[in-house]
């Protein structure tokens, strides 16, 4: 199953999502917002789909936020969404912050 963009949008909208303890942890140590996060979902593109992730499917989001890379991983659940974690991607482990570099 592939993560429906709409559906989380929807989500969003209703409040129907959940931010897990580790993401919580690190938009404290990065300075990202709740709203930062809705918007990457929002506006962002799906760059990497988890479809086998457990007990939801997930994706990885990119988009800028005030001005910032930030990537957003969120879990479509039957009736919310779950943030996984969310992070400042780095030149060094991304081609234009959307394709990871061969770190052979």
């Amino acid at each position: 199953m592939n993560i429906n963009h709409e559906k989380l949008k929807y989500f969003l909208t209703e409040d129907a999502f959940i931010i897990s303890n580790h993401a919580r942890v690190r938009m404290f140590q990065r300075n990202i917002s709740t709203d930062n996060i809705k918007e990457v979902i929002v506006y962002g593109q799906i760059i990497e789909d988890y479809p086998e992730d457990e007990p939801c499917p997930s994706a990885l989001f990119f988009a800028y936020s005030e001005g910032r890379p930030c990537h957003v991983v969120v879990a479509e659940c039957e009736d919310h969404a779950r943030i996984i974690t969310v992070y400042i991607p780095e030149n060094n482990k991304w081609i234009d912050y959307i394709f990871r570099r061969d770190q052979r």
